[in-house]
């Protein structure tokens, strides 16, 4: 077996990179929360986003057909086949290792890349069973698991082991999402169905043994009491190691069968991105974001990823990367007068739901979130620019515990501090 191919830095990095800086595009003010970017306004590469990640820094790295950017909120940088050891455009699936390295699987190979240099990794030059690379998993060892069309491979650094129908209990070759819970199993997606592999053991579920809606699984997510959410083509489902739960659009409100991905919040929502829109689903409610009701461009959402502050970052299949600056409340404009610069806080104590209503006097960045009495932030509810006018918050508290919490709001330079409760 040949050695990895090894690109340094200046052949593919530094000379052909492009590099854009653009202001954000926010979207008609009747979508104040919702930012969107696409190849007539932005570095974007193409409008058909496949993958997205965020680094420790919030650097957005966002896969699609014309080549792998990134963005740090001012400018853009993209990497193609042309300027970077990026071995083919379409690039579907992204990692982030604890070194800070991006491991990049495209429909030509997998490709790591440092910062500087490029190791491209392919079925000529390593035990990479197959070039197209849909799926990557990183386990707290550092080892890579990942996805092809040939199969599932698991590389340490320097051995590769593969795992395919012949070799192990995999029921399909066809690997299309990967997901680590906390005792290291590996719970992966195929064309085929579902499979838990321990290290040593495999546990298949399909629709003949399980309560699985669909046998092509999409996207797999993991919350923190370990449950499971498995995005098919037949609606998602949730598996609790023992009982399965299945939402559909008969009986929920999903807007698709056809599950595309799945990202949870800190506060346990579930973000699902479906071929009929974006839902939000919090263990009792769903709410549903399409192209007639939000910012959303496309209907078609392929990749979504939650940064730091809470803003959703949601990739689309042809119209680009829209961003949702929502937080964990929903927000409208509002007739009801507060006085320019302050806000208003009712029901306050309140048992669930209570409303944020403040005006601003002119465009600025607003944000406004809750805390609890640690000085811990458990909610973001706004966070981005607002036009001047009048402006309502909802926020749900349902699922927080009774006591005191503080919201604060800071637009520009001022600030403002409110101390509320909540009862139960």
């Amino acid at each position: 077996m040949s050695k990895n191919i090894k690109i340094t830095g200046k052949v593919g990095v530094i000379i052909g990179i492009l590099f854009i800086s653009l202001l954000p595009v926010k979207l008609l003010s009747q979508y104040p929360n919702w930012t969107v970017y696409n190849t007539t306004n932005s570095g974007l590469p193409s409008d058909w986003i496949l993958a997205i990640t965020i680094d420790e820094l919030g650097n957005k790295w966002i896969g699609t057909r014309g080549g792998l950017a990134e963005f740090d909120g001012t400018n853009w940088t993209v990497y193609n086949t042309s300027n970077s050891g990026l071995p083919d455009n379409w690039v579907y699936a992204i990692a982030i290792d604890a070194s800070g390295n991006k491991w990049i699987g495209t429909y030509g190979g997998l490709a790591e890349f440092d910062g500087t240099n490029w190791t491209v990794y392919n079925t000529s030059n390593s035990g990479l069973p197959d070039n197209w690379v849909y799926a990557i998993a990183i386990d707290e060892l550092g080892n890579k698991w990942i996805g092809t069309y040939g199969g599932l491979a698991e590389f340490d650094g320097t051995n590769w082991t593969v795992y395919n129908t012949s070799n192990s209990g995999l029921p399909d070759n066809y690997v299309l999402a990967i997901a680590i819970d906390a005792s290291g199993n590996k719970w992966i997606g195929t064309y085929g169905g579902l499979a838990e592999f321990d290290g040593t053991n495999w546990t298949v579920y399909d629709t003949s043994n399980s309560g699985l809606p669909d046998n092509r699984i999409w996207t797999i997510a993991i919350d923190a009491s370990g449950n499971k959410w498995i995005g098919t083509g037949g609606g998602l489902a949730m598996f609790d190691g023992t009982n399965w739960t299945v939402y559909n659009t008969s009986n929920s409100g999903l807007p698709s069968d056809y599950v595309n991905a799945i990202v949870i919040d800190d506060m346990g929502n579930k973000w699902i991105g479906t071929c009929g829109g974006l839902a939000e689903f919090d263990g009792t409610n769903w709410t549903v974001y399409n192209t007639s009701n939000s910012g959303l461009p496309d209907n078609y959402v392929s990749a979504i990823a939650i940064d730091a502050s809470g803003n959703k970052w949601i990739g689309t299949e042809s119209d680009g990367l829209a961003v949702y600056s929502g937080g964990t409340g929903i927000e409208e404009e509002n007739d009801e007068k507060v006085e320019i610069g302050t806000m208003k806080v009712y029901p306050n104590p309140f048992t669930g739901i209570t409303r944020i209503r403040y005006g601003v006097p002119e465009d600025v960045d607003v944000n406004i979130s809750v805390y609890n009495l640690l000085g811990q932030k458990v909610a973001t509810l706004v966070n981005g620019n607002k036009k001047a006018g009048y402006y309502t918050a909802i926020w749900d508290g349902s699922k927080l515990s009774t006591g005191i919490y503080f919201i604060k709001l800071k637009a520009g330079n001022f600030k403002q501090t409110e101390k509320i409760t909540l009862m139960k």
